[in-house]
């Protein structure tokens, strides 16, 4: 039984330091999100517009769920042009 408690406790520190690692992605990806959001891309030097366009295509990637905990993680909110209009 030692042994399996050795795993155990192994498995619980991997997983809270996965769970550290997710939080400090979900604040990046919810920063970036909201930065990204508030640009006006019309504004912006060519490079810094291929930069955005990279960052933009990949929250799109995210899933909904995972966005909404990503800009949950920073306390931020994005308006949706449907609501907006």
């Amino acid at each position: 039984m030692p042994h399996r408690d050795q795993e155990i406790a192994m498995l619980r520190r991997e997983v809270e330091m996965l769970m550290g690692e997710r939080q400090a992605i979900l604040r990046v990806a919810g920063a970036s999100a909201a930065l990204i959001a508030s640009l006006d891309s019309r504004q912006l030097p060519v490079g810094a517009v291929e930069a955005a366009d990279m960052v933009a295509t990949s929250l799109n990637d995210l899933s909904e769920e995972t966005l909404q905990d990503a800009l949950a993680a920073v306390h931020a909110e994005i308006e949706d042009d449907a609501e907006s209009a």
